[in-house]
């Protein structure tokens, strides 16, 4: 995205995770140096394997109850704009409709032409993201300083 003109040979990206308290922080680091370090041994990557079986996973009033809330940093100018994008479970539902909102926006809207490996946001722009809201997931501007 950086090499496009209206982003500017400036853009910069950072991906990050954020936790409120020190222990959970360490706890999620440990729990998944747990698991890389188990799934290398063959007994315990089968337990491991066993614990879920196909089909298995969390019930229709679970995913009712699940949500994602995903917030963007942008800078430029002196200005600062804070971005929101959220929905309801991420782990079937509003993956599910990502993908086939992605797929439908590929074969029937009228894009932009680019070549090469773009990002979606170049691909599919504003044309994925009317999609998505019509799909029910929300994207807001939070805040501009």
């Amino acid at each position: 995205a950086s090499a496009l003109d209206r982003y500017g040979p400036d853009f910069r990206y950072r991906q990050y995770a954020a936790v409120r308290h020190l222990p959970v922080a360490v706890g999620g680091v440990a729990a998944v140096g747990a698991l890389v370090a188990a799934a290398q041994v063959p007994p315990a990557r089968r337990w491991l394997s066993d614990r879920l079986k196909p089909g298995d996973g969390p019930s229709p009033q679970k995913r009712a109850q699940s949500w994602f809330s995903v917030r963007f940093v942008g800078e430029g100018g002196g200005s600062r704009v804070y971005t929101e994008v959220s929905g309801g479970d991420p782990g079937y539902d509003e993956t599910a409709k990502m993908f086939a909102e992605s797929a439908l926006c590929l074969a029937f809207d009228d894009l932009p032409e680019t070549a090469g490996q773009v990002t979606t946001a170049v691909a599919m722009g504003n044309a994925l993201i009317d999609r998505l809201r019509a799909a029910g997931i929300r994207f807001r501007v939070a805040s501009a300083r």
